[in-house]
């Protein structure tokens, strides 16, 4: 038995290493696929070489990865792999066929339907549901057999417990290292991002007051020459060609400053509503042309010290990114504002075209952007910005169905 059980749990445990090796940094869309290509052959392997009981029965471990997989899923590739699991159960033949059909397609149609509350979930949680799923199908899977069987004798019941005690140690060590992996992608990715908002913070200081000095003493000298008497009108208009383009020059700096250190002169104490109400109120027009409504909600009585301008221009560039993805057909922008243990939870909702899975990892990243004519740098700023309040930025997005930007930032 040891031996079988042995085999299973590594048929099991290579793909997750392999994937862990190979493929943690391909982009989301493959890795699914490929894991879907991984939890297939486990399956069949397990269902091909089972665990032998020394009571005389065998019991396999085809659910795990099953079972994992509608978890983390849903239905679109679970369907595939319930295709897989039954293709192979028939050609193993024996009897049992129909039964073993008519309970993985009750699992098919039962457990995918927690996958949008299972991925929700912290990690302990995620790993304590699994292996409570894990044992549930077993129980239920026994508690069918126990019509087809006359007596319900100890050899019955010490197989229930050998196989409800495998599937929830297998289990529970399968998604400990599954939830190990998610965990130190986050983290990594965390990392760089970390990182790109440093060298930018640094680079945009410097920059910004490099470049400030001689615009500032440039702007100066075109405004004494364009009092002069001795120049014609002509020259007098280039000067003002110069001095707009100046100005524009300054304000992309200012630009440049918002990812720097917050200023002393802008720390404000609050709890975040008046700066809400003020990027409401300064947004409505331009929410208005697009037909999008706003609606704010402020239960927050937990204050934070921030810079005020930084903040301010991190909730504009949201509601901005929110109505650009209503302007075609209207919508609602929502806005709630709460606590939640010692923390304050920012959550910007619209009803617009969505974005991809692909397309959240990429938010932050300098340049890149979702709009044409988009730079990045807004996005860039606004997680900049929070990362400087030592906050946290969840992103939830589904196409065609709007997006949900959430940050939690703690009062320490």
């Amino acid at each position: 038995m040891l031996e079988s059980l042995l085999i299973n749990f590594f048929f099991l445990l290579v793909p997750v290493l392999i994937f862990l090796i190979f493929f943690e940094y391909r982009t989301f869309t493959y890795n699914k696929f490929i894991i879907f290509i991984f939890a297939a052959i486990t399956m069949v392997l397990c269902m091909v070489f089972p665990i032998q009981l020394e009571i005389g029965s065998i019991v396999d471990l085809r659910y795990i990865p099953f079972l994992i997989f509608a978890l983390y899923a849903g239905y679109r590739y679970t369907f595939l792999l319930y295709i897989v699991l039954n293709i192979t159960r028939f050609f193993i033949g024996n009897e049992g066929f129909l039964q073993s059909l008519a309970f993985s397609t009750i699992i098919l149609i039962v457990v995918p339907l927690c996958h949008q509350w299972f991925i929700k979930q912290p990690p302990k949680r995620r790993i304590l549901c699994a292996i409570i799923v894990a044992m549930s199908t077993m129980i239920f899977y026994y508690f069918t057999l126990i019509v087809y069987i006359p007596e319900l004798d100890r050899e019955f019941w010490t197989l229930v417990v050998h196989t409800l005690l495998t599937h929830a140690l297998v289990m529970a060590v399968i998604m400990i290292l599954i939830e190990k992996i998610i965990a130190n992608r986050m983290a990594r990715d965390l990392l760089f991002q970390s990182e790109r908002i440093e060298v930018i913070s640094h680079m945009a200081a410097s920059v910004a007051h490099e470049i400030r000095n001689p615009l500032t003493v440039t702007n100066g000298f075109l405004q004494l020459l364009g009092q002069s008497q001795e120049i014609t009108k002509e020259e007098k208009q280039y000067i003002e060609y110069s001095l707009i383009e100046l100005k524009r020059a300054e304000g992309i700096v200012s630009e440049f400053l918002a990812f720097s250190r917050p200023q002393s002169e802008n720390m404000v104490y609050s709890d975040l509503q008046a700066e809400t109400e003020y990027v409401k109120n300064i947004m409505t027009p331009f929410a208005n042309m697009h037909d999008v409504q706003i609606q704010t909600r402020v239960l927050n009585t937990l204050k934070l010290r921030y810079d005020k301008n930084q903040i301010q221009q991190c909730l504009i560039n949201l509601f901005k990114n929110a109505i650009e993805s209503m302007r075609d057909t209207g919508g609602t922008l929502t806005i709630d504002v709460s606590e939640e243990k010692r923390a304050v939870v920012v959550k910007i909702t619209d009803t617009g075209i969505g974005m991809t899975k692909e397309e959240i990892t990429q938010l932050g990243r300098p340049y890149y952007s979702t709009k044409n004519e988009g730079t990045g740098l807004g996005m860039l700023m606004v997680y900049s910005t929070i990362s400087k309040l030592n906050g946290k930025i969840k992103v939830e997005s589904e196409k065609g169905k709007g997006t949900t930007f959430s940050f939690t930032i703690p009062t320490s």
